[in-house]
């Protein structure tokens, strides 16, 4: 039996978040008996349980502010150490998802090492450039992701060009790496065009179908907001602007209307968040078109997801967009003008023409980035160490 031990989501069930996603497929879609997953589970008391045949503990992490990651990490991979010790276990792999931890990475490592057991780190996207964090917390960032790195037996990348950024800032560490994708839901929303709570979400938000496009996604700065709505602003196009996104008590919010006096145009709409699944699949697969302007980090689930449900998507031309949509996609990039005369084409472009870059899109997804195909590699990479 190969036991797997997942630190770094906060955990599953997965309520939301990339990570959290990833955990809950990779343990739902298991294929392979002889792997024992044991997930850690961000939580108010330390209780045990099994979900999706995989040992769940939680850790009781307070309320301690930013440092509230950082320590939820040491405190579960202490309890995992724990763990392997008091039931000597030496056939084992700790999977780390993130950078957070490097400073304490010395420490763990030779304990680890000491069983036997092998250290995997998802070095993710590059945290250590995010706008949210001030000049102290970047350069944490930075330094723990140079530890992790130095100290993993091997890396797992979800996107080429987080591989490749990897291999070339830290080749001093001559690192071990590897690429698994993220994945990504392949089937259309169980919803019909008809059912209730769908024409109720429009009627609500004051939007028709494929009459809009449409943003699901983290509101913070690098994510380009600000960029998306000025040039949209800009353009002709007489679709809405809607934009699912959690804005309530968000300080960007309020230096996004400084920057691009939005409310004065009635296409942009913030429409707040949808939670329901089927409900957020449909309404990508009705829009007329999809932006995605994320610009840090490696494979984004949401982009996956436009690809996979929304025909035509817009994307902010950058290494790790195009590794994953190549010629499924249009591409813009930040120059005045560019993405509103973008906007400007797609709003007159065939249907014929739409249809081919949907199924280029889709063809990429079926292809490389099916749930099924990221969880064999998996454990392939769990059992046989390839």
């Amino acid at each position: 039996m190969k036991n797997v031990f997942i630190i770094g989501s906060k955990g599953i069930p997965a309520n939301y978040g990339g990570f959290e996603t990833f955990v809950e497929k990779l343990t739902e879609g298991k294929k392979d008996d002889e792997i024992k997953y044991h997930v850690a589970c961000m939580s108010n008391n330390n209780n045990e349980f099994e979900y999706n045949d995989s040992r769940c503990f939680n850790v009781n992490v307070p309320n301690i502010g930013a440092a509230k990651a950082v320590y939820y990490d040491v405190v579960a991979l202490k309890t995992v150490v724990d763990y392997i010790e008091e039931n000597n276990i030496c056939d084992a792999i700790v999977y780390i998802l993130a950078c957070r931890i490097g400073p304490f990475m010395g420490y763990f490592k030779k304990k680890l090492k000491n069983k036997g057991i092998k250290l995997l780190v998802n070095p993710d996207g590059h945290e250590w450039k995010r706008a949210k964090w001030n000049v102290l917390i970047r350069q944490y960032w930075k330094l723990s992701e140079r530890l992790m790195v130095k100290h993993a037996d091997l890396l797992v990348c979800d996107s080429i060009n987080i591989e490749s950024y990897i291999k070339e800032d830290y080749k001093k560490y001559n690192p071990k790496t590897t690429f698994i994708a993220y994945g990504a839901e392949c089937e259309p929303s169980k919803l019909d065009d008809n059912h209730n709570e769908l024409i109720k979400w429009y009627e609500e938000k004051g939007v028709k179908p494929n009459e809009y496009y449409l943003v699901v996604g983290r509101f913070v700065p690098e994510n380009n907001y600000v960029l998306m709505i000025k040039e949209f602003m800009k353009s002709n196009s007489n679709k809405d602007f809607v934009i699912i996104t959690n804005v309530e008590k968000n300080k960007f919010y309020d230096e996004l209307k400084g920057l691009t006096d939005f409310e004065g145009d009635k296409r942009i709409k913030f429409v707040g968040t949808v939670y329901n699944q089927e409900l957020i699949k449909k309404i990508r697969e009705n829009a007329y078109a999809y932006f995605h302007g994320h610009e840090v980090g490696g494979t984004n689930p949401s982009l996956l997801e436009a690809l996979a449900s929304t025909k035509l998507n817009l994307l902010l031309d950058v290494g790790f967009n195009k590794e994953v949509a190549e010629e499924g996609a249009i591409y813009f990039n930040k120059e005045e003008g560019n993405l509103a005369q973008a906007i400007d084409v797609c709003d007159k472009m065939k249907k014929t023409e739409i249809d081919e870059l949907a199924l280029r899109a889709k063809e990429r997804i079926n292809k490389y980035y099916t749930w099924d195909r990221i969880i064999k590699k998996y454990e392939s990479l769990f059992l046989k160490g390839e």
